[in-house]
């Protein structure tokens, strides 16, 4: 090839994803390289739509590198993503690529492309690689324009990212200082462990913390297998499953059932993933975990139904008792907390969470959530968070009894399974990101307040995006959506509620200044947080 611009599109491994969303993704195409020709420029694409397999994305690491063996180092180079993807399939290429690199996603809730992006930028900032980004609804407005004609002059895109301040800026409360200091000192101390079933989840090289960087805050990882957890549940008892379904039936969860596994939640997909739940606890009993990260997707999808089910109930403080071999309760009355698709950074973050919230009294119930979307609402910008299932009841309007359990998509989950969908309540977080930066460990942390929107404005949100998920909706303090997507490192966003805008407060300042103390940069981002 040419150094024309050239324009490349990554996938998902699945051919049933890709080729469901291939229309999508090539409607954002055609509009991408419309505004690079109309702009005097000449653009191809680097690899062909397959006739066999229905769809032209890049959709493995053995066909990334052929793709990339074909374009020349030096030629610029447009990533465009209307769906989720898997980065390692393309990072080997961008790597060694000596051109400059544009990201570019739609602003759209129908396929995760804005997620597919940030998790692309945040592995691309992990490894060192420079690239730009940039994000538009219809390519047609003069943010998007207006950006892709100075990459293409060759000039940088500098973002607004004045919402961010170095924690070092700051004078936090002393009370504040004191808690952080007796968390981390007793981490560093008496240390901690990640349970990390099959690392490396979907692509998402953003999401493996290096030990070296890991192991000085006190935190090791013990590396488990699938395979255990799957061997776990195939001795779980019928009798036991049944038991954690009859309690989630008494506390008011409703199961949308249906008679064909193909496309239905059938009770025997429930039952297995109450196998998981118990299996999942008893492994992280024997290995002394202090949290757990499942891999959700690969590999497990052709054993069992998904993990979503277990994966909410675990990072709830209520929940059915499960108890050892020897008849003890494990983790007793509090949430052994889940990293959603074993992303380390959010693992890490959630057990200090966890650890902080309650050294406060609050409510100890976090969880990840994929930044999915947003649009304005009201005169104020409300971020679409919604995650695959895993996200507590006690985050829930109503709790339990507004928990809804759906067959997830079969285009993910052959085998089926249910999630954990409800609406989250009203109220103040705080929403944290941990992250890799050419080789720093590093944290983002601001506030936000959850909104109760009308039903029917949920339902329309729900519909364009994946609605057998759960939802929350955010308005983040002090942060416009273009400077979050401008700064964010990853497609997953840490959050915990406080009891009220003073308590969390305190929560951020007390998880910043424990962070600080563990070896991490913190910036804090946003307003409303008792510091700016």
């Amino acid at each position: 090839m040419s150094d024309a611009i050239v324009l490349i599109a990554n996938g998902d491994l699945r051919l049933s994803a890709n080729q469901k969303c291939w229309p999508a993704q090539e409607r954002v195409e055609a509009a991408v390289m419309d505004a690079i020709r109309k702009a005097g420029r000449e653009v191809q694409r680097g690899h062909a739509f397959d006739p066999v397999k229905q769809h032209g994305f890049i959709d493995g690491q053995k066909y990334g590198m052929e793709v990339f063996r074909k374009i020349s180092r030096t030629a610029p180079l447009i990533v465009v993503e209307a769906v989720w993807q898997y980065s390692h399939h393309l990072l080997h290429g961008l790597y060694s690529h000596q051109g400059p690199i544009l990201t570019v996603a739609n602003w759209s809730g129908e396929w995760p492309g804005l997620v597919g992006m940030l998790n692309l930028n945040g592995s691309l900032t992990k490894a060192g690689v420079r690239y730009d980004t940039l994000w538009s609804v219809d390519f047609t407005d003069e943010f998007f324009l207006g950006g892709l004609k100075r990459w293409l002059n060759g000039e940088p895109l500098a973002h607004d990212t004045s919402h961010v301040h170095a924690l070092q800026d700051f004078k936090l409360p002393p009370s504040a200082e004191a808690a952080a200091l007796e968390i981390s000192e007793t981490l560093q101390r008496d240390k901690a462990i990640l349970g990390i079933f099959d690392e490396g989840c979907m692509g998402m090289y953003n999401a493996i913390i290096p030990d070296e960087l890991l192991h000085p805050t006190g935190v090791y990882k013990e590396r488990l297998s699938q395979s255990a957890l799957y061997a776990e549940m195939l001795r779980t008892t019928d009798l036991e499953a049944q038991a954690v379904r009859s309690w989630l039936n008494d506390n008011g969860v409703r199961f949308m059932t249906g008679p064909d596994p193909e496309t239905d939640l059938t009770d025997d997909q429930i039952l297995q993933q109450c196998k998981m739940y118990i299996a999942a606890l008893r492994i992280a009993d024997d290995f002394g975990c202090d949290a757990i990260g499942i891999q959700y997707q690969q590999g497990l999808k052709d054993l069992a139904p998904a993990s979503d089910l277990a994966e909410g109930l675990l990072n709830n403080s209520e929940r059915p008792p499960v108890f050892s071999r020897d008849r003890r309760e494990l983790y007793p009355k509090r949430p052994l907390p889940h990293f959603n698709e074993v992303d380390e950074c959010a693992g890490l973050d959630a057990l200090l969470t966890n650890r902080i919230w309650t050294r406060l009294g609050f409510d100890a119930e976090t969880t990840l959530h994929d930044v999915r979307y947003g649009e304005d609402y009201n005169g104020e910008f409300v971020w679409v968070f919604e995650i695959s299932g895993a996200a507590p009841p006690k985050h829930f309007i109503g709790g339990y009894a507004g928990v809804v359990s759906e067959r997830q998509p079969s285009m993910y989950f052959r085998l089926g399974g249910g999630t954990v969908k409800g609406i989250s309540k009203p109220g103040e977080i705080v929403w944290s990101r941990v992250f890799v930066d050419n080789g720093k460990l590093k944290m983002d942390l601001g506030r936000a307040a959850v909104r109760e929107l009308p039903r029917e404005e949920t339902e329309r949100r729900w519909q364009i995006t994946t609605r057998q998920w759960p939802i929350m909706h955010a308005v983040t303090y002090g942060i416009t959506r273009d400077q979050m997507m401008a700064r964010h490192k990853a497609n997953h966003i840490q959050v915990a509620y406080a009891p009220g805008a003073d308590a969390a407060n305190e929560a951020l300042a007390v998880k910043a200044a424990a962070f600080r103390n563990l070896g991490l940069e913190v910036s804090i981002c946003g307003s409303n947080n008792g510091l700016i």
